[in-house]
């Protein structure tokens, strides 16, 4: 749809720049091109007072002047000089226009370290993220930069192996570009993966120590840990069975532990399990693969099975990875079930039977979710293939207050919001009907014309929300997270 422009083409702005084309624009703003190929941003006086008033921009950095009944400011820009929405990303060609973001960046949040970043208004003229202060959710700044070096990809910045493989950029110029926004670059593994030729072999005797102190060098910190706020038992779980083994290979495979064995999840829909694993990968930084119902299932003979062994060798091929195995018991129910089709499954599981092992024998970090854990075939369960089995379950109600309290805090809030009634109302639903209320208060918000979220607009929200029905069952938390 056409941008309904403030100001007419050929209209003088007060530093001489004359007006082409209305870009972009939003609630108070909107970006121009101006004759010439520069751009132009002009504001309306709520948002530049708003600007100035968190020190955002100094008084004298953008002109005034009026428009009809409307008192604008304005900034213009040389071609060479990026000014547009952070939303319209676009992958950096060289270091020098990614350091500038990443710098602009900091220095944003170095003045305001509140205010959502994603929606901003990118000034490379004058080094600033200028906020629009929408309602929408405030993405992390890790993300908001690595959506500017992808080109919109949502990874983020710490997520360093996965960012190299999406960015243009040079690994080491990408690393430089990180740290000057102020984020730690700290792999869990190499880059490279080490492969078995003798060639390499030879050499990785020869550089020993040098490795040693290049996987000393790319592992996070001590105090760099894997955390899910307000569920620590899940948390720890990996933390032990998982990421320390990562961090301290030597002393594991020398005791004969060489990778972390496969993980099964299982619990009621809604309770998280997708997003711990979407948690753990980003934490990883690792490839991920993913084995469902829509990427393998076939209704032809022997087909499933290939497919399911093409994602286990891409895997292994990029390994170190990790590779999510969701809905398994659309895969991996016991071959006791089931009819004239029984023996295609029979087939299917013995597969993954046989692909599982060498899977993590190659480094690749299995993790799989079912809600119907009763239907898996106990040979998957046993231990050899997967080590553990996790039950997600539904959250207690300090649990589901901390989730409020995260979600609430990304959020512009009145004072009057209090998550302890609604944790209270909540408790013992899925996590993903905390997070709906949330949302749908935001939105009931927003229609109303409020520019922050409210207590009523929550409650409403909870009381027009009920409880979907599921199958019987105990519901007392036992692990799970946020």
């Amino acid at each position: 749809m056409a941008l309904d422009a403030w100001l007419p083409i050929g209209f003088k702005l007060p530093d001489g720049a004359r007006v082409h084309l209305a870009l972009f624009g939003g609630t108070g703003w909107q970006v121009y091109e101006t004759q010439g190929s520069g751009r132009a941003l002009v504001v309306d006086g709520v948002l530049a007072n708003r600007w100035l008033a968190s020190g955002m921009i100094d008084e004298g950095t953008m002109d005034s002047f009026k428009f009809g009944e409307r008192q604008l400011r304005a900034i213009s820009s040389a071609p060479s000089q990026m000014l547009c929405p952070v939303s319209e990303a676009k992958s950096p060609d060289n270091k020098a226009e990614a350091l500038a973001f990443a710098l602009a960046l900091k220095v944003t949040r170095d003045i305001d370290s509140e205010s959502a970043l994603q929606d901003a208004i990118y000034i490379e003229k004058i080094t600033r993220l200028l906020p629009t202060y929408s309602i929408s959710a405030r993405t992390g700044d890790d993300v908001v930069l690595g959506c500017w070096l992808t080109g919109g990809a949502s990874i983020p910045a710490t997520s360093f192996r996965r960012l190299r493989q999406m960015s243009r950029i040079d690994a080491d110029h990408l690393k430089d570009v990180v740290q000057a926004a102020g984020f730690n670059v700290a792999e869990i593994m190499p880059l490279e993966r080490k492969q078995a030729s003798v060639e390499e072999k030879a050499t990785e005797v020869a550089l020993a120590g040098e490795k040693a102190g290049e996987v000393k060098r790319n592992a996070p910190e001590p105090s760099q840990v894997f955390e899910l706020a307000g569920r620590p038992e899940l948390a720890a779980f990996f933390n032990e069975h998982i990421v320390d083994i990562i961090l301290h290979r030597e002393r594991y495979k020398a005791l004969g532990i060489d990778f972390p064995s496969a993980v099964i999840l299982h619990g009621p829909p809604g309770c998280g399990k997708t997003f711990a694993v979407e948690r753990l990968v980003d934490f990883l930084g690792w490839p991920s693969f993913e084995i469902d119902a829509s990427s393998v299932a076939s209704p032809y003979i022997h087909e499933t099975s290939r497919k399911v062994a093409q994602v286990f060798e891409k895997a292994m091929e990029n390994a170190p990875s990790v590779l999510i195995i969701d809905e398994m018991e659309a895969f991996l129910a016991d071959r006791g079930i089931g009819a004239g089709s029984s023996h295609h499954r029979v087939e299917e599981v013995a597969e993954f039977l046989r692909r599982i092992p060498e899977a993590v024998k190659n480094e690749v970090l299995i993790i799989a979710m079912t809600n119907r854990i009763d239907m898996i075939d106990p040979a998957i369960q046993r231990r050899g293939r997967f080590d553990h089995v996790i039950k997600v379950d539904f959250a207690s109600e300090v649990e589901v207050q901390s989730l409020l309290d995260k979600l609430l805090s990304s959020l512009p809030t009145e004072s009057d919001v209090n998550s302890k009634p609604l944790a209270k109302a909540l408790t013992g639903r899925p996590l993903s009907d905390v997070a709906f209320v949330v949302r749908e208060g935001a939105r009931l918000a927003a229609r109303s014309g409020k520019d922050r979220l409210d207590q009523a607009s929550l409650l409403s929200a909870l009381h027009t929300t009920p409880a979907r029905g599921r199958e019987g069952g105990e519901t007392k938390p036992s692990i799970g997270f946020i």
